[in-house]
């Protein structure tokens, strides 16, 4: 094998894993395009449901440590 492949194929990895990150960062940024943003109602509702059923839980683990 030539002498001068021996770099490339060292590089190949870390190059590859550089591209395949870029282009996850610029789905990510599209997704967020196509009204998947964090202001829409729906998000919020279910960030609503969400804080309340972890209320309960903690109330519910409350109540086990008291009965104890």
């Amino acid at each position: 094998m030539p002498q001068f492949l021996y770099p490339l194929l060292l590089l190949a990895c870390p190059i590859g894993m550089g591209l395949m990150m870029w282009f996850m960062t610029r789905g990510g940024l599209h997704a967020s395009r196509r009204g998947n943003s964090i202001d829409s109602p729906v998000v919020h509702s279910e960030l609503h449901e969400l804080r309340k059923e972890v209320a309960e839980l903690r109330a519910a683990q409350k109540d086990t440590r008291e009965t104890l």
